[in-house]
């Protein structure tokens, strides 16, 4: 008989060796417990009984997951991306119900049983896929825009399936009062808690972060959280029900950020435990006895639940590769599943023979998911060839319709911001490529004769043939993180001496995206916030002038890059002087140059009358010009300074 000590001794030293050796593999947490549940569990090792204690405690890691998703729940989210969860992700999970029920109902399987097991093969892999997304910086591309909206929809449905599994174990001939009662004790438990709760709570709150104590806070948050899934419990619905009411009130208060990190902890130590108790269900000696069902099942869940997705895809207006991979990314089981597998096992819904194949063929698709994900390049090419010929040809076109220009700017996005942009350099005569994605966009200045190419700016090849090797710029006009990111990747390893200009919201990712290379990063908030400050000083009757200076002095503390500019065309205007003009040039230290080893002060520029603005080192790093900094090889320099000052500054770096 283990003592509760031992268990929890048991359950700690696991989690210790799950956590270190998934991070080593890269692989998500979960999978890891699912593996030690089925190592320990009384299937195998047996140092950890199956009681229903102990699956009773484990439930609360689905309680704090659920309270997660409802903090993630947002109405104006939903609305800005309705089609694609309404449209595509209700399509995905009602499809997928209904294909996999009607196959288990042909197998023998009684329809409601038939019914829960869609329900339970319909999700996928939250934890996994974002992971395997955010660490690829695809949840922004179009495929990972599809697979986060089939994802959040999956989290939504769970919800009423957390209700309709219970009723599915009831008596068959009282199936439609059953459901009708269920239904309608949901949807006044729902009203009652969301009409009082949001009435109550933020004053309540407001109340208990106003004593500034965060062990209070915290407490008040469990109280909140196990409060709400008691209540709904005592109504005959479910724990996660209440957890995720709760996350979903708070999710509109400004106390949201707050408690999504205070119950962080709970949440991941407890869904650790839930998952350990899911694979401690597992019987490896079932598994084995039943390997045809279990690989038909993985089969069914990978090609089958891929082909639906896939062909959703295409029907919502996804070109051929896209399709292909938002099936790669939801070709998988998920948390979810196991949680519904799990309440229809414990309802005997479903039995055993059911069970453990379903639950090992879950296990094994959940593995191969970080496979096909990380692999999605090659398969998406395999499988969608004709789309990566039709990429081919893009590129084509575009390397014919950029052939002989040199000296121009890359201007990413042809948008409100892109073709500002491209008003000003015709205004003066720089050349500039245009590259969009939005086909309506290009067909629409097609006929104006402006130079604008369909293609995605962040894929490597675009930008190559784009002339990315005879450009003196590139500058991204949305404010797409991930997407400036793959940018600024392309060009650190193709041509690192260039400069990119990016532009952003606010001041979040700026020194994310200075690191990656970035020359400048324009914000739009403060670009915002001077003008609306140079109107408000000048109506409160500042003079103009003094106006004018403050806004350039704000601007010359935060851009640096301000205080010169980067050579162009039209600088060839007489009215300007040409040698006396500070100007930016940027500089590669080749190897064997001059001034490797040597530092900024040894080289003196500042006799030549030439300052270093930056320093940007391999990787991507940035570094600061001091007077003892001393220049490596592959160091990019950026100096400011006069024509004959910038030219008599690089000889001496070069050749000393």
């Amino acid at each position: 008989m283990h003592g509760s000590l031992q268990l929890v001794l048991i359950l700690l030293a696991a989690a210790v060796l799950v956590v270190a050796a998934a991070r080593a593999l890269r692989l998500p947490t979960m999978l890891g417990y699912l593996v030690t549940g089925i190592a320990i569990g009384p299937f195998a090792l047996g140092w950890i009984p199956d009681s229903e204690e102990e699956r009773y405690l484990a439930e609360f890691g689905v309680v704090f997951l659920m309270f997660s998703i409802g903090l993630e729940f947002s109405l104006s989210r939903l609305m800005t991306m309705r089609m694609t969860v309404f449209g595509f992700g209700g399509a995905q999970v009602v499809l997928t119900i209904a294909c996999a029920a009607l196959i288990a109902w042909l197998l023998d399987l009684p329809p409601l049983a038939a019914a829960a097991l869609g329900g339970i093969m319909s999700m996928s892999s939250t934890a996994i896929v974002s992971k395997l997304l955010a660490e690829r910086l695809e949840i922004q591309t179009p495929h990972g825009r599809q697979i986060f909206g089939a994802l959040l929809f999956q989290d939504l449905a769970v919800v009423p399936l957390l209700i309709l599994i219970p009723a599915f174990a009831k008596d068959a001939d009282d199936m439609g009062m059953v459901l009708g009662l269920a239904v309608l004790k949901a949807v006044a438990v729902l009203g009652f808690l969301l009409f009082v709760g949001q009435r109550v709570m933020r004053p309540w709150f407001q109340w208990v972060a106003g004593r500034k104590s965060p062990e209070l806070f915290t407490l008040n948050l469990l109280l909140f959280t196990l409060g709400l899934a008691f209540l709904t419990e005592r109504a005959g619905l479910s724990l996660a029900l209440g957890a995720f009411l709760a996350g979903m009130l708070i999710s509109e208060t400004e106390y949201r950020y707050q408690v999504e990190d205070d119950i962080k902890p709970f949440r991941d130590v407890l869904l650790g435990l839930f998952f350990v108790t899911i694979g401690m269900r597992l019987d490896p000696a079932q598994v084995m006895l039943n390997w045809d069902k279990v690989l038909l099942l993985v089969t069914a869940i990978i090609i089958g639940k891929g082909l639906l997705v896939a062909g959703l895809a295409t029907a919502f207006g996804s070109t051929r590769s896209n399709a292909v991979r938002t099936a790669l990314g939801l070709a998988q089981a998920g948390e979810f599943g196991f949680v519904l597998l799990a309440q229809a096992a414990d309802l005997k819904l479903l039995g055993a023979d059911i069970t453990q194949p379903v639950l090992a063929a879950m296990v094994v698709s959940m593995l191969i998911a970080p496979l096909l994900i990380n692999r999605m390049d090659t398969l998406t090419r395999l499988l969608a060839g004709s789309e990566w010929a039709g990429r081919a040809k893009e590129v084509h076109d575009i390397a014919v319709k950029t052939f002989g220009k040199s000296q121009h700017v890359i201007v990413c996005g042809y948008g409100r911001s892109g073709q500002k942009l491209a008003r000003l350099l015709e205004a003066e005569g720089i050349g500039f490529v245009a590259l969009d994605a939005d086909l309506e966009r290009i067909r629409a200045v097609a006929a104006s004769g402006v130079s604008v190419v369909y293609g995605d700016a962040s894929r490597r090849e675009v930008l190559v043939a784009a002339g990315l090797s005879r450009a003196q710029a590139v500058v991204v006009t949305y404010s797409d993180v991930h997407s400036s990111m793959a940018i600024l990747r392309h060009v650190r390893e193709l041509r690192p001496e260039l400069p990119v200009v990016v532009r952003t919201i606010d001041d979040t990712h700026i020194d994310a995206l200075k690191a990656a290379g970035a020359a400048e990063v324009v914000s739009e908030v403060m670009e915002g916030s001077l003008m609306l400050a140079s109107h408000a000083l000048m109506l409160v009757g500042v003079p103009l002038s003094r106006v004018l200076k403050r806004v350039r002095d704000v601007r010359e503390t935060r851009y640096a890059m301000m205080r010169g500019f980067f050579h162009g065309a039209s600088d060839a205007d007489a009215e300007l002087d040409q040698q006396a003009q500070p100007r930016l040039h940027t500089m590669l230290v080749t190897p064997g140059a001059a001034a490797v080893g040597r530092s900024l002060e040894e080289l003196a520029l500042d006799e030549l009358l030439v300052d270093v603005v930056v320093i940007r080192r391999e990787g991507g790093k940035g570094v600061e010009p001091r007077s003892d900094t001393r220049i490596e090889s592959g160091d990019v320099l950026v100096l400011r300074g006069a024509a004959d000052g910038l030219a008599a500054a690089e000889f001496r770096v070069l050749r000393g």
